[in-house]
């Protein structure tokens, strides 16, 4: 499996995420710049990443300029193709931005900018992203977002448990749901979604700062090792 990971003006956890992809996790990775307007060199099995940052400065709503950027048309052609895409903070805003999820992230229900440890539980692992995890396990992953409270209309939330494309849920250490151990006011504590079709994966923390023993923390690294496990076995 190939990673491209998209750098957009303001992104600033783009080096982290080629970093782990790369040196950690031993994948072929390049970087995708915004401008360009075709990814010919990414095939179905692999990924593009979207990572975490302030996508043009966060003016106008987060993610929203960043869903015009030019490599946006051939990243919806490649995830409408079958393609992965991962967005991680604000590149999962710019996935919704761009419909390729749904529902939208608000901001925080505090009004600030909150970055800290929080704990997800595992709601599905009929994913790609998912497929080492026990559902229902607990990981603990940061936060870095000011505008990541996840919100939907009744219907798509109900479509969303009725496909199973909840992936986390913000819990407690021992995987309670509590309102306290909802950092942002998510609806339902959601913290991360798949689309229909399974091949488009959004979430809030980031597992590439919980990826390696030099940041005290690997339980973000069955994500990367379920993606590349599934493409081994493709």
């Amino acid at each position: 499996m190939k990673f491209g990971v998209v750098v957009f003006p303001g992104s600033n956890c783009d080096k982290d995420m080629l970093h782990v992809l790369g040196n950690v996790m031993g994948a072929q990775v390049r970087e995708i710049f915004h401008k360009e307007t075709s990814i010919d060199d990414f095939s179905e099995k692999d990924c593009i990443v979207l990572p975490g940052g302030f996508s043009y400065g966060d003016y106008l709503r987060t993610g929203a300029i960043a869903r015009f950027s030019p490599v946006m048309n051939a990243i919806i052609e490649f995830a409408n193709a079958g393609g992965k895409v991962l967005g991680i903070c604000n590149g999962f805003q710019v996935l919704c931005e761009s419909h390729l999820l749904p529902g939208a992230l608000l901001r925080n229900n505090n009004m600030q900018y909150i970055c800290k440890n929080v704990h997800l539980k595992v709601e599905t692992n009929n994913t790609q992203f998912t497929a080492l995890t026990q559902k229902g396990s607990v990981l603990e992953i940061p936060i870095a977002h000011g505008e990541g409270r996840f919100y939907c209309d009744e219907k798509t939330l109900q479509e969303l448990y009725a496909n199973d494309q909840v992936l986390f849920k913000y819990c407690d250490a021992t995987g309670n749901y509590t309102e306290a151990a909802n950092p942002n006011g998510s609806i339902d504590n959601i913290a991360g979604i798949t689309n229909k079709t399974r091949n488009v994966f959004g979430m809030m923390p980031h597992p590439e700062r919980a990826s390696e023993l030099a940041m005290n923390n690997t339980d973000g690294r069955i994500l990367f090792e379920s993606l590349l496990a599934k493409a081994a076995v493709v």
